[in-house]
């Protein structure tokens, strides 16, 4: 029996491949269980029509992402810390801080999981920190520490 998979299933393959299976299999485990349905034509139109509309939402999530990466291209970032014993900084700058300063300084709304810092910025000057926005698609951010 050809059947159309809704979810991955580890024996068989991924969700919307169309496997072949015994009758038995399909009737007493991947139906009841809501893995599968039969590949009648209708089903396989709707998995046609649901594939190219999954297709049409990556494709706009990209575009949204290269436009987000091009408007942080220029963008300059400025965290103030306090200076510590010896003109060095006192305590470091993680992801989420710089994720604040995006939003208070320029309105943009950054996730602290995208950004990627190896490990949190722990003196002064300007530093380039990366910002995955899709797998993609990585933009680049600019941001200056500055004494408090």
């Amino acid at each position: 029996m050809k059947m159309i998979l809704l979810q991955d299933v580890r024996t068989l393959g991924k969700a919307g491949d169309i496997v072949t299976v015994s009758d038995g299999y399909a009737r007493n485990a991947l139906i009841p269980k809501g893995l599968a349905v039969e590949a009648t034509e209708k089903n396989k139109n709707d998995l046609k029509l649901r594939k190219q509309h999954e297709e049409k939402l990556a494709a706009e999530k990209l575009e949204q992402a290269q436009a987000l990466a091009a408007k942080l291209e220029g963008l300059k970032l400025t965290v103030y810390m306090k200076k510590g014993e010896g003109d060095k900084a006192f305590g470091s700058v993680s992801s989420k801080e710089i994720a604040e300063a995006a939003k208070t300084q320029h309105g943009l709304e950054l996730d602290k999981k995208k950004i990627q810092l190896d490990e949190p910025i722990r003196g002064f000057g300007m530093r380039q920190v990366p910002i995955r926005l899709h797998p993609q698609v990585t933009g680049t951010l600019y941001v200056s520490v500055q004494e408090k």
